[in-house]
This record gives structure tokens, sequence and C-alpha cells, in this order.
């Protein structure tokens, strides 16, 4: 659909409209836009060129109120072309170190300390998808004994990411065979990719010849590798994470049920969500969808901002859901900040591990 253009007046008077709403929660009027941002022209003059707006599909009366309120469309022309966006404060940016950078090393552990501080310092609801596993390089094999026919298989991947696969067995393993598999493993698998090993496996294990012991354990990974490492993958796909939702409800838009029940419903639809961030992830930088920009009813009252991250081929995306009324230039700013602290944050756990 094409957007009307706007002359100098309009944009600015379309510019104080919004900042206007994004403080208040309430239509912004004429004579309040004089007071508050002069803008050089009387309020009678503002009241036209508001109705011009509303023509044009920026703006819209909301019930009976005399002031105004902005479109999506008006939204995403604010975002697009308005609003300079400028690097976070330099305490905001320490509070972020801070909270992300302190705690486990895990890439999982990373995303939700970053989901949540990200979340408390917008005021927003912070968000983050873990990354596909398929180009994750493998580190390390460990196989630990859970029971007499049930092993642990802990894969340490790239940048600090771990998985964990169940294998069962048929009768006891000696603890030689365990660790002569485990060695195995390691010997033929490790620097390969997560892809490289599932489509491999078999072909890189048959001409091992291991002892009599541990050829019924190697004859499993065989086997069954396929099942095993695409259960790996699975547990890792579309991971969301989320931040506090009582922070986003705390805001005007959620004091109506219907409202609170449309975010409650939208915390609860894990794979949607995921689906929604994994086309950002494939797509890169900062991508901002607004309402009905979305072409899903369930996120048509909300702006969703985000940024990818990356360490190698590890990539994902960090950001907020909240009201399609938000401080877009603070939001756009923190989201971005936050995705390049989670990158270097990856890329110091692929050197150590390295």
């Amino acid at each position: 659909m094409a957007v009307p253009s706007l002359n100098e007046r309009e944009r600015r008077v379309l510019e104080a409209v919004i900042q206007t709403y994004v403080e208040t929660a309430q239509p912004a009027g004429s004579r309040n836009l004089v007071n508050k941002f002069g803008l050089g022209v009387s309020a009678a003059t503002i009241r036209n060129t508001m109705s011009d707006l509303e023509e044009k599909g920026y703006l819209y009366h909301p019930h009976a109120s005399a002031g105004r309120v902005p479109t999506d469309v008006a939204y995403r022309v604010y975002v697009d072309s308005l609003i300079p966006v400028r690097p976070p404060a330099a305490t905001e940016r320490r509070r972020l170190t801070a909270q992300i950078a302190t705690g486990g090393s895990a890439v999982e552990a990373i995303l939700r300390r970053a989901a949540q501080s990200l979340g408390v310092i917008t005021q927003e609801l912070g968000i983050a998808l873990g990354p596909r596993l398929d180009n994750a390089v493998l580190e390390r094999v460990e196989l630990i004994r859970l029971s007499s026919e049930r092993l642990l298989v802990a894969l340490t991947l790239s940048a600090g990411a771990v998985r964990t696969i169940f294998v069962d067995v048929h009768g006891e393993i000696a603890d030689a065979a365990i660790f002569e598999v485990t060695r195995v493993l390691n010997d033929r698998l490790s620097g390969l990719t997560l892809r490289q090993v599932r489509s491999s496996l078999g072909d890189r294990l048959r001409d091992v010849g291991p002892t009599p012991g541990a050829t019924d354990l190697l004859n499993v990974f065989i086997e069954e590798g396929d099942q095993l490492f695409d259960s790996a993958l699975e547990a890792n796909d579309d991971t969301v994470l989320l931040g506090a939702a009582s922070v986003l409800a705390e805001q005007p838009e959620f004091a109506s049920v219907d409202n609170m029940r449309k975010l409650v419903a939208l915390t609860e639809t894990r794979e949607k969500l995921g689906e929604l961030l994994r086309r950002r992830s494939e797509t890169g930088g900062v991508s901002i969808t607004i309402g009905n920009e979305h072409n899903d009813p369930k996120l048509a009252s909300f702006t969703v901002v985000t940024a990818s991250y990356h360490a190698g081929p590890l990539t994902g995306v960090i950001g907020v859901i909240g009201p399609t009324r938000m401080p877009y230039d603070k939001v756009i700013s923190l989201v971005t900040h936050t995705s390049e602290l989670v990158t270097d944050l990856l890329k110091e756990n692929n050197r150590n591990h390295g």
C-alpha cells in the first residue's frame, strides 16, 4: 500500500503527536501540542493539519475524544524517517553489561539474562531466540552412565552451547567400553558441525574396529545416530526465552481484560513466536514490525523490535515485544546495543573454548 507523502508541517505535527501519545498514553490535542512544542503556528492551524493527517491515514480519533492517536502507518513513517536513534546512555550500557555478563557462560544462560535485562530496562517484554545448532561445531562428547541400560550423551558445542541426548542400551555396558566409545566419538567427530555429524555418522564409525565390549555400544550410534542427533537439534529448534511479562502488564494498554488476555496468549504460543523470530534471524540486522504489519491478529496490538546476534555460525535474535505505543528511539537503541553485547559474549565464549 502506497503511503501518502507529507509536507514539512505535517511531518513536524505528526512527530509531535507521536511523542505526546508515547509519553502520556492520551490522545494528543492541538492546544497541548502548541503548549508543548510551539511549532510556530496557531492551534487552529495544527487542528487543520491533524485533520489532513487523519485523511491520509496517519491519525485517528479514539471514541469521542477531541485528540488524535497515531496509526500503525504513522509509527512506520516515524521509525523509518523521523526519529534519530542514538546510542544508549552510559549508565544503561553499564547496567546491561553488568547484568548480562555476570553468570553462567552457556548460550541459553546469556540469552535468558539478556531477555530479562532488556525487558526491565525498556519496560517491554524481553525476548530472545536461541541459535539453530546445525552449523555449531562439536567440540567434545561425553558419555555418562545414568543406569544399567541408559546413558547420557553430553555434546559441548561452539560458543559454549551444550546439548544432551539419552541413549538406551540392551544390557549393562562396562565402564571400559564407555571410555573407549567416548574416545572414538571424540576422535572421529570433534571439529565437525552437527549437520556433518548427522549426515555422516555411520560412515565415520564403521571402520573403527573397537574391542568386543565396545562393539554393541558403538553400533547404537551407527544404527541410530541420525535419530539421536535429530533429537539434539529438535530440542533447540525455535527455543524462545521471555523476560517478565509483569513489566509489560503495568502499561496502560493492558489495563483492560481483553488486552491482558492477548498478552497472556502471546506468551503461551512459543511455537508461533519461534517461527516469527526465526524468520528475522535469517534476514539479520534490526527488524521492526508494527501492529497489523504482522498479518497475525494475535500480534495486531504489538510491536516487535529485534536485532540479530551471531558468533561464528551461531545466529539468533534478541529484542522486545510491546504495545505499538512505544518509545521507539530508546527501544531500538537498547535492542541494538544488547545484540552487540550478546555477540561479544558469545565470541568470547568461542575464544575460551577454542
